[in-house]
């Protein structure tokens, strides 16, 4: 919690106490349900949370933007980003039941209003959002074949609708070829932890 603040002193008081509960919420999940590993459910303020944050470093949504959340796993970095920007609608869908159980579960405790989840695969999702997250869910260019028809095409966010990817080192390699808009961002520059050191961002647009 220490690293949110640090990073992120606006929070007000709805958002600490939901950060806040996240910690234990997990704990107790992850011990039914195990949606992040063993070892690495003591870091998930920094692995999980605050990676999924970075990418308010590049954006702040503005209020009525809609964001779907691909393959989201235990929820990231839909829930943090959904906590952070209460005033932006997330669709979180993942293929595995179980992990949108716990989703589910978590925003209910948590009771955040501005978050559906869905047991679904995206090509079965025929709605356009302004905006893509994802977690390194699969390489960039089959990931953009399955999600382009998901954008939508009027923007008024600060930056042009599109895809925003939570990458490793291999990004700048996967997305070489491609002709749509292309950016990548060293995360490490915004949270110089060494975990970030090789985590990236990649923004891509007019796909």
């Amino acid at each position: 919690m220490q690293l949110l603040k640090k990073y992120f002193p606006d929070l007000d008081a709805q958002q600490l106490q939901r950060f806040e509960q996240l910690g234990p919420l997990y704990a107790d999940w992850n011990e039914k349900i195990n949606v992040i590993s063993r070892q690495d459910i003591e870091n998930l303020y920094l692995h999980h949370i605050l990676h999924s944050l970075s990418i308010a470093r590049l954006i702040r949504f503005n209020p009525g933007t809609t964001v779907m959340d691909v393959g989201t796993g235990g929820g990231f970095p839909g829930i943090p980003l959904a906590i952070l920007f209460p005033e932006t609608d997330f669709y979180l869908i993942d293929s595995t039941g179980k992990k949108i159980t716990v989703v589910n579960e978590i925003v209910k405790s948590l009771g955040i209003e501005n978050i559906v989840a869905e047991q679904k695969r995206v090509e079965e999702v025929n709605v356009t959002f302004d905006f893509i997250v994802s977690r390194a869910v699969t390489n960039l260019p089959d990931f953009i074949k399955m999600v382009k028809k998901n954008i939508s095409d009027e923007s008024f966010n600060s930056l042009t609708n599109g895809i925003l990817y939570l990458k490793g080192d291999d990004a700048a390699q996967e997305i070489k070829k491609l002709k749509a808009g292309k950016f990548i961002f060293d995360i490490y520059q915004y949270f110089p932890e060494e975990y970030f050191q090789t985590k990236k961002i990649v923004y891509l647009y007019n796909l």
